[in-house]
């Protein structure tokens, strides 16, 4: 075996492990958080597109799924706004991410629509955990029915999230590449048996910004599996920058056209950077939310 398919393995297999002994844990998904904060004003089955939040339900494959949709202040139908999607860790919801990421506040600073999926159980099925359900085709009729009836650009759909949401990310960008501008993963990861065939890449360019914690348990796996991804996408990495508290910002532009910009916090664990609840690390010298928004602003979907 090759030495970056040996590492790849060994990856693969730590991680499975240490997320089996954790049982996947590592959200905040006390009872609390879902009787208290955004988003959430009224839940029906139907869509009702209008500025402020709400929550939509549907049947997917004989499961009751709900999302919640974010509307800034200006939102008209007719409009074309970017949607990011914001996906919480295992255990926990879509109100404790939408605290986490404040990224409800930035949609009405910056005009764009954010929505917060609900996994089954308190996860989502992303590349080691959590569950079996087929959250790909949920997001993804998701995201149509946003399009259609929100108004939601396709050219600028964008996800991110935090721990298992982060993982999700990377696999919707590997999943539905031809949907996804960018991805923001949170301390998360492309790790897993999911991406061990070479071919699990995306077909059509995606771009990525992401922020790691030196002191995250996972963080070697995290680390490793963004090795791989620039590898296989034959990304040239350029010498890190470093900024305060020793972080340190890489930026890599692969063939594909599309850029790896990864943000390593030696000091920080399982956290978001400058993060409103549970999970955040608030004396970060750097706001995962600002940045993601900013490199995502600058990168719509590119076509091969």
């Amino acid at each position: 075996m090759s030495p970056t398919g040996l590492r790849r393995a060994l990856t693969a297999a730590l991680l499975t492990l240490t997320l089996a002994l954790a049982g996947c844990s590592s959200g905040s998904g006390d009872a609390k958080d879902q009787k208290s904060g955004k988003p959430s004003k009224s839940a029906s089955p139907k869509a009702s597109p209008g500025p402020g939040d709400q929550t939509v339900t549907l049947e997917w494959k004989g499961e009751k799924r709900a999302y919640a949709v974010h509307a800034p202040p200006s939102y008209a139908p007719g409009q074309k706004l970017p949607l990011v999607i914001v996906m919480h860790p295992y255990p926990s919801t879509g109100t404790h991410v939408a605290r986490l990421s404040a990224l409800s506040a930035k949609a009405d600073e910056e005009n764009f629509l954010a929505v917060y999926p609900e996994g089954l159980n308190g996860g989502m099925n992303a590349l080691v955990c959590c569950g079996s359900a087929d959250d790909v085709g949920f997001l993804r009729t998701m995201t149509k029915s946003l399009v259609d009836t929100w108004g939601a650009d396709p050219q600028r759909i964008y996800a991110t999230g935090i721990s298992n949401g982060g993982d999700m990310s990377f696999k919707l960008a590997v999943e539905l590449s031809d949907t996804i501008a960018a991805i923001a993963p949170v301390s998360g990861g492309y790790s897993g048996r999911i991406t061990d065939p070479a071919s699990y890449v995306p077909k059509s360019p995606v771009s990525v910004i992401t922020f790691l914690g030196g002191e995250d348990k996972w963080y070697p796996a995290f680390n490793a599996g963004l090795t791989i991804w620039q590898e296989r996408l034959k990304c040239e990495e350029q010498p890190p920058a470093k900024l305060k508290q020793k972080i340190t910002r890489t930026a890599a532009r692969c063939a594909d056209g599309s850029e790896v910009l990864a943000y390593r916090l030696p000091e920080m664990g399982h956290s978001w950077p400058q993060g409103k609840a549970d999970m955040a690390e608030r004396e970060a010298a750097v706001n995962a939310t600002d940045l993601m928004w900013e490199f995502f602003k600058s990168h719509p979907k590119m076509t091969t």
